[in-house]
């Protein structure tokens, strides 16, 4: 069974992640590749946002990367796209590029397997600030939607361990 989630279950934890923000002063940035704003849609659903969501981009090509997070750090030698090491780099230069408390990125394949060889149904998200987080999913579908409410759904729960284990 692959976890899924419904639009409803994206607005709920972007709203849980944003109570935690407002209650902690702290602010964020999202770089999402394979959830394609979800991630950003979920955390802006709730009236407020603009207290603690700084900005987001989708970074789904190189060209986007150059254009919306390249040079805010400095990327690890030999890095590729949907890797651990990635979406590290993707929170971490978010975060450093709109000044925000936290980053959230994502990293992967929604469906069919990425240019890397990556499978459908893969990817690797991360938080950089005061904690720190990675986790990997892979769900073992090709069903392209699924999976990226899946990845943001992910996303989003690693972003509330992270503040939760902060307040």
């Amino acid at each position: 069974m692959i976890p899924t989630e419904s639009w409803e279950d994206l607005v709920r934890l972007g709203a849980r992640a944003g109570a935690a923000f407002s209650a902690l002063g702290h602010t964020v940035a999202v770089a999402e590749g394979s959830s394609g704003g979800l991630i950003s849609a979920a955390l802006l659903a709730t009236p407020g946002a603009s207290a603690y969501y700084l900005g987001a981009t989708v970074i789904y090509t190189p060209a986007a990367h150059r254009g919306f997070v390249a040079g805010a750090v400095e990327a690890p030698a030999g890095l590729r796209g949907a890797t651990e090491a990635f979406a590290a780099y993707l929170a971490e230069a978010v975060a450093a590029k709109t000044g925000a408390t936290w980053g959230l990125a994502e990293a992967g394949a929604a469906g069919p397997p990425n240019r890397y060889g990556d499978p459908a149904g893969h990817t690797w998200v991360a938080v950089a600030g005061p904690r720190r987080a990675t986790r990997h999913l892979l769900t073992g579908s090709s069903e392209r939607v699924a999976n990226m409410m899946a990845f943001a759904g992910v996303a989003l729960a690693v972003l509330i361990e992270a503040l939760e284990r902060q307040g």
